[in-house]
């Protein structure tokens, strides 16, 4: 009986780490006013406009990478509403397309729609970074799973733009990609 007892205790004790980790210490737990100062004022009217090339991994759920991908994307502002289409190549050859469609708030919220987004994405620019959080509709040919994804972008000092998110199921992270993106007249050597 004791031992039953011990082992429930210890279950309860590891959940309520891992809560509280994930709420207060991990990738979750960034909020947009942890980046309010220092750095460059990231604008996504700015950052985001033009041609840009983006590069990057994916994650799967054990943490190795699952894919690599380059992304040619053309965004385009008129005022304070985008549109951002995006080309992506991935590591088997296969492509993926999505437009986006952005309108930026004067307090910095953020409304983002796609084809493959469920519903509305709601996000925030501020200071350095700008958040996004949506409901990701994964492709029929890759299961078509709905899953919840959390966007992270920071605003380095030269203007190259660090991409992290992550994608969740049911609470349980899934997937991770990170990825760069910086303007399409920035020259890169091919890899031999």
């Amino acid at each position: 009986m004791d031992g039953l007892i011990f082992a429930l205790l210890g279950a309860v004790l590891i959940a309520a780490f891992g809560w509280t980790r994930s709420r207060y210490a991990d990738f979750l737990a960034q909020s947009p006013e942890d980046y309010a100062t220092g750095g460059p004022q990231f604008d996504v009217r700015r950052h985001l406009n033009g041609p840009l090339i983006c590069e990057g991994v994916i994650f799967g759920p054990m943490g190795r990478v699952s894919s690599r991908f380059v992304g040619e994307f053309d965004c385009r502002w008129e005022g304070n509403t985008g549109t951002m289409d995006e080309v992506f190549t991935y590591c088997d050859g296969s492509q993926q397309t999505r437009a986006w469609r952005l309108t930026i708030g004067n307090d910095g919220k953020i409304l983002a729609r796609a084809d493959d987004v469920e519903g509305d994405g709601t996000g925030q620019q501020t200071g350095s970074s700008v958040q996004l959080k949506y409901k990701f509709r994964l492709p029929e040919a890759s299961g078509g799973h709905v899953l919840d994804t959390v966007d992270w972008m920071y605003l380095a000092p030269n203007g190259t733009i660090v991409n992290r998110s992550q994608f969740r199921k049911y609470g349980i992270k899934v997937a991770e990609l990170v990825a760069t993106m910086r303007p399409a007249n920035t020259e890169m050597k091919e890899a031999a």
